[in-house]
């Protein structure tokens, strides 16, 4: 059940980003690459709301005591995964930014474009 909820979960994911710029074309534009960030977190989706927003608040103060060439744009939280959406100069940023803020990191891929609905015409 789990697997059949990662995966809808997943799909979400792709869905929603779909209608964002592509990353291939923001890279372009301000020297920034687009990640997607795996962050395995036992019952992630059975966190609060204060809890979320404290999470966000820390990785928002992080971000700013960096001062770096990297950006978060949004995370989509599942049963046990937070998936992250990051703009950044480089990987190592995005890996500085989850020791500095004590965040789990299971994987980070470099997206190389979007598709969706609109991609079809």
């Amino acid at each position: 059940m789990k697997t059949l909820k990662n995966t809808i979960a997943v799909v979400v994911f792709i869905l929603t980003t779909a209608f964002q710029v592509s990353a291939q074309e923001k890279q372009n534009k301000e020297g920034m690459k687009t990640y997607l960030i795996e962050r395995e977190i036992a019952e992630a989706g059975k966190l609060t709301q204060d809890q979320l927003k404290g999470i966000s608040q820390k990785s928002c103060s992080v971000l700013k005591e960096m001062d770096a060439d990297i950006e978060w744009l949004h995370s989509y939280v599942t049963d046990d995964k937070v998936y992250c959406i990051y703009r950044a100069k480089n990987e190592e940023l995005i890996r500085e930014h989850a020791q500095k803020g004590g965040f789990p990191v299971n994987s980070i891929q470099e997206m190389s474009a979007t598709i969706g609905p609109n991609t079809a015409n």
